[in-house]
């Protein structure tokens, strides 16, 4: 099967937050308190696959409230922060969602990203994810983190 042809069977798109949604910058104000930049077209790519009734769900090591308010203001099915193996967490979404492997995506950079990107049906990585991550991957972004990376494999998912 193509790689292209997976996205057919997908029902959820899971992402990474650093250096996916964001570029992976973290600035800091004058007290302390850190700051990240998203890209609105991600927020609509959240919106299109809600309205083709596939769901975003964030899995990220952080626990920032930054990342808690993104998701709901942009209205992400569910968040889950904190995680540091996010393999350990893919049964789980599979049973709450009542899907297989081939049926989830998922959105990876780094290396903490691996066991996950390597469970899903179909994985993707921005641009200027690790090279480790773009060896494994079978979709790797035009654009790079922060720069509208869901929103390209949303349109893909809709397209497909």
């Amino acid at each position: 099967m193509k790689k292209l042809e997976k996205l057919k069977s997908i029902k959820i798109l899971l992402t990474d937050v650093d250096g996916v949604l964001t570029d992976g910058g973290m600035y800091y104000s004058p007290t302390g308190d850190v700051m990240k930049k998203f890209h609105a077209r991600d927020g609509m790519g959240v919106s299109l696959l809600k309205k083709h009734g596939i769901p975003t769900v964030i899995v990220t090591k952080e626990k920032t409230k930054m990342v808690r308010n993104w998701a709901k203001n942009m209205n992400v099915d569910y968040l889950y922060d904190g995680i540091i193996d996010k393999e350990k967490i893919f049964e789980k979404i599979c049973k709450k969602y009542k899907l297989t492997s081939s049926q989830i995506a998922y959105i990876g950079d780094d290396v903490n990203d691996l066991g996950l990107l390597k469970k899903v049906g179909f994985s993707a990585t921005p641009n200027n994810g690790i090279l480790q991550i773009q060896k494994i991957v079978d979709y790797k972004c035009k654009k790079n983190g922060g720069d509208g990376v869901l929103r390209e494999v949303a349109d893909l998912i809709i397209n497909a």
